[in-house]
């Protein structure tokens, strides 16, 4: 899978991030400009968007503010998780296709398994076609 990353910082958390997504075979989509946190979750959706990844993970110190950045592109549903259930759920409960985590509050091994249980969500819950549609 291709997924694209941004994150306003590096630490041992971003750092686990990319180690795990490599160690796991995806290929990695990186902006090259600006460092801004608007811009990166900007950048995350637009790449997922126009297809240029699968899905997209941003990171920021909260998890919040890349979340909102990313949102802001029309077909972008990003979902902040800090725990392995919560990102399942945003997957089968709203086909989230962006990924939004703390690079502060979240250690590196609980990232790593929130990330997973993201991207190993490959379907959402038919059940729940409707209310997705609702949301575009």
């Amino acid at each position: 899978m291709r997924i694209a990353f941004a994150s306003d910082d590096e630490n041992e958390t971003t750092r686990a991030i990319v180690a795990a997504l490599t160690e796991d075979g995806h290929e990695i989509v990186r902006p090259d400009g600006s460092p801004d946190w608007p811009d990166l979750g900007r950048f995350v959706g637009r790449a997922v968007v126009d297809r240029r990844a699968d899905y997209g993970v941003v990171m920021c110190w909260t998890g919040t503010g890349t979340a909102m950045a990313a949102n802001k592109v029309p077909g972008v549903r990003a979902a902040v998780a800090w725990d392995p259930w919560i990102a399942t759920g945003a997957r089968l409960w709203n086909d989230a296709n962006v990924l939004a985590m703390s690079l502060k509050r979240l250690a590196p091994d609980v990232a790593v398994e929130v990330l997973r249980a993201f991207l190993d969500t490959p379907e959402p819950d038919l059940g729940e076609a409707a209310n997705i549609a609702a949301i575009e």
